[in-house]
């Protein structure tokens, strides 16, 4: 297929998406995999019919932001988020009402529950509102829904599971109502969106690996100025920022940074 740099400006004109900030090789290769496998031998002929069909444009967009999420992935971290960083958090801003709290690729709602959930042992869930974005719609709507296959709890302290799931198949759980109302979801295009202001915590893992560098140093730059004065941001498992002082940021612990300047 050759005609993928036609695809790239008209699918960018069509959604606001620029598919040139994402890493060329693995998002053409990925690309190609979808279009052949939906029986088109060109992009712009894909492209052209997801133009007439709204659940073939739905499953484009949600192959393109890859949706893969667990609870509690890379156990350690979140164990980290826990015990020091939160309580940091509690100990500055003195009440759950004033910790502003931002999930930032939050896929299909894992992420942010398992934030809600160890806030859980700080607060009363009533008190307990975050934010949680994603640009992939029906990954949202799923969120909201909350059910969730067995596999993605498996690192899931058991506490959590009995206080916060119910059981609805031997594979499948339902994640309470009480945990959901915590959590305000919305879309929001890291690449080209307005990011929401005065963040103590921003929580984003495990996409950045999928961009550009200059994606990525452009992600960093909104993020800081998204941070509040000694706000954190929390990276997944395969992300480092190189040189993280030109982004206004330092590393505290391995994947959690703190906002020491404006930029």
């Amino acid at each position: 297929m050759f005609d993928y740099e036609e695809f790239k400006k008209a699918f960018y004109e069509h959604s606001g998406i620029d598919l040139n900030l994402y890493k060329e090789k693995q998002m053409k290769r990925r690309l190609t995999s979808l279009v052949e496998r939906n029986g088109y031998s060109t992009f712009m002929d894909f492209f052209r019919a997801t133009l007439q069909d709204h659940k073939l444009y739905e499953t484009f967009i949600n192959f393109l932001t890859i949706n893969v999420s667990e609870f509690y992935r890379n156990p350690n971290q979140w164990e980290l988020l826990k015990n020091v960083i939160i309580p940091e958090l509690i100990e500055k801003k003195g009440s759950i009402e004033k910790i502003r709290i931002w999930s930032s690729a939050c896929s299909t709602g894992e992420e942010p529950y398992t934030i809600v959930m160890i806030l859980g042992n700080f607060f009363p869930l009533q008190g307990i509102k975050i934010l949680a974005s994603d640009i992939d719609l029906d990954a949202i709507e799923k969120a909201k829904q909350g059910v969730y296959p067995a596999r993605s709890l498996k690192d899931l302290p058991r506490e959590y599971l009995e206080r916060y799931f119910v059981k609805v198949s031997d594979e499948t759980y339902k994640i309470s109502d009480e945990v959901k109302k915590c959590v305000e979801f919305r879309r929001i295009n890291l690449l080209s969106d307005p990011y929401p202001k005065n963040m103590d915590l921003i929580v984003c893992r495990n996409v950045l690996i999928y961009f550009t560098e200059e994606a990525k140093s452009k992600i960093y730059a909104d993020f800081n100025r998204a941070l509040a004065d000694d706000g954190i941001l929390f990276l997944g498992s395969t992300e480092q920022i190189i040189g993280a002082a030109k982004y206004g940021l330092k590393p505290i612990y391995t994947f959690f940074y703190r906002k020491v300047q404006n930029v």
